[in-house]
């Protein structure tokens, strides 16, 4: 029996491999206009779909939708549309820092639909979005991977505040007394 299970999940493991494809590198820290993305999966069963970007500094990353239209739901519809961002590349993977998402079924208005969306702080380091599914008949996805770099502490920003309170006591020490003298 542990045999089995060990070649199961070596097969699995093969299985999941050979269909995974890095599809684009954003390259270093992606916004909007360079995270963009987009896969027609006509003619495509199974996808496990990879994308990849670095980040300099700590951001926060934003997944503003991938989004699978469809007009016929009997054959455009994407079974099992999942979306994960892990640390590291796909060739060494860290550990999961969101996901996975689930896709939805309806946007804004649109019931023929599905999208995925989500949001996470990382720290600087490499990571890539893992989009994964089943497309039917002329089913494909787009969206937006954009990260925002988070500033970091300004020196001396404390230093106002510490010596307005330090005039503050001054003040309140010197009006005390002076009443206590009248």
């Amino acid at each position: 029996m542990k045999k089995l299970l060990l070649v199961s999940a070596a097969v699995l493991a093969l299985t999941t491999a050979s269909n995974a494809a890095i599809i684009t590198d954003f390259g270093f820290d992606p916004t909007s206009g360079s995270g963009s993305f987009s896969r027609n999966l006509t003619g495509v069963a199974g996808f496990n779909d990879d994308y990849t970007f670095t980040l300099t500094q700590d951001a926060t990353l934003t997944i503003a939708s991938a989004i699978n239209n469809f007009a016929n739901a009997n054959t455009d519809f994407i079974t099992g549309f999942t979306g994960s961002v892990f640390a590291g590349t796909p060739a060494a993977p860290g550990g999961l820092v969101l996901g996975p998402a689930s896709a939805q079924l309806g946007c804004l208005g649109t019931l023929q639909c599905q999208f995925l969306s989500g949001q996470a702080f990382l720290d600087a380091g490499s990571y890539f979005l893992e989009s994964s599914g089943t497309g039917g008949g002329t089913s494909g996805y787009g969206g937006t991977l954009s990260t925002v770099a988070v500033p970091g502490p300004i020196v001396g920003a404390g230093l106002p505040g510490i010596l307005a309170l330090l005039g503050f006591g001054g003040w309140t020490y010197k009006r005390r007394k002076q009443l206590a003298a009248a």
